[in-house]
C-alpha cells in the first residue's frame, strides 16, 4: 500500500500555498514548451465537445489554477488555428491524496475560470479515471515523490538501513539502489495507469525536478539544504534522549524523492 503525505494545507505561513514559489516560477518558465506541445502534438479533432484535463498532484493551489489557465489558453489558440467556430467545454479534474486539503483548493477556485471543476482523491500510482477519457494529463513537481519509502531503509538488518539520515546524499550505495528500485516500480504503475486513461490523440505533460546523468546525489541542489536539517534533527533526538534518560533511541526519517 502507498503512504499518504500531502502538502501542508491551509494558507498559513507554513502552508504549501505560501511556500511553493519556486515550483510556480519553474512552471511559468515552461509555459512556452507546454504551449508548443499542445499546438504541435495534440490531436484536437479526435476529442468530443467536452475536453477533459487532469492535474495529478494538484495540492492546494494557486499553482494548479495558473497551470490550468495556461493549458486552456493554449487549447483556445489551438481551436482557432484549426478553424473551430466555438470552443469545447472544458472539464478539469484536480487530483491528489485523499488527505489533501481539498477545502482550501476549492475555496480559492478562480471565479472567472473557463472550466468545470471537480476533485478526484487518490494516489496517481494507480487508476483514477475510466478508460480513454482524458485528453490532457498534467503533473508538475509531483512525480518525484515515491508512493512509499523503500522497506529496506527501515530494516536494521539491511545494508540499505538509512540510520540517522533523512536523505540519500553520501549514503551507502544500497540506499540509493533501494530508492531507484522503488521509483522504477512507481513509474511503471503510473505510466500503465495513464496509458489506460489517456484518450486517443491525447497528450501527457509532466514537469519534475531531476539532475543530469552522471552526477551524484550529493551534487543535487537540495543537498546543501538537507545536510543542516539532518544535523538539526539528530541534535533534537539527542536532546530527547537526554531529557528522557534514554541511552539508545534510534530515529529513521526518510526524505522521499
Amino acid at each position: 500500500m502507498g503512504e499518504s503525505f500531502p502538502m501542508t494545507g491551509g494558507d498559513g505561513p507554513s502552508s504549501y500555498t505560501k511556500n511553493s514559489i519556486q515550483q510556480r516560477a519553474s512552471a511559468a518558465s515552461a509555459k512556452s514548451l507546454l504551449t508548443s506541445a499542445i499546438l504541435g502534438n495534440l490531436d484536437i479533432e479526435r476529442s468530443s465537445r467536452m475536453f477533459a484535463i487532469a492535474d495529478l498532484g494538484c495540492s492546494t493551489g494557486p499553482n494548479t489554477f495558473i497551470a490550468m489557465e495556461n493549458i486552456i489558453e493554449a487549447l483556445t489558440q489551438k481551436c482557432k488555428i484549426e478553424g473551430y467556430s466555438s470552443l469545447p467545454e472544458f472539464q478539469v479534474y484536480f487530483n491528489d491524496h485523499v488527505s489533501n486539503d481539498f477545502n482550501t483548493l476549492f475555496a480559492y477556485l478562480p471565479p472567472d475560470r473557463k472550466y468545470f471543476a471537480s476533485g478526484v482523491p487518490g494516489s496517481f500510482h494507480g487508476r483514477l479515471f475510466p478508460k480513454a477519457t482524458l485528453n490532457i494529463i498534467y503533473s508538475a513537481f509531483s512525480l518525484q515523490w515515491l508512493s512509499k519509502a523503500p522497506q529496506e531503509l527501515g530494516d536494521v538488518n539491511s545494508p540499505a538501513w538509512n540510520k540517522g539520515r533523512i536523505y540519500y546524499t553520501d549514503a551507502p550505495r544500497e540506499v540509493g539502489q533501494a530508492y531507484s528500485l522503488q521509483y522504477a516500480k512507481d513509474m511503471d504503475s503510473f505510466l500503465a495507469a495513464r496509458a489506460e486513461e489517456l484518450a486517443p490523440g491525447g497528450l501527457m505533460l509532466i514537469l519534475m525536478p531531476g539532475r543530469p546523468d552522471g552526477t551524484l546525489p550529493s551534487q543535487n541542489s537540495l543537498g546543501p539544504f538537507l545536510r543542516p536539517l539532518e544535523s538539526c534533527l539528530a541534535d533534537m533526538v539527542d536532546e530527547v534522549c537526554k531529557s528522557r534518560n534514554v541511552n539508545n533511541l534510534e530515529f529513521i526519517c526518510i526524505y522521499i524523492l
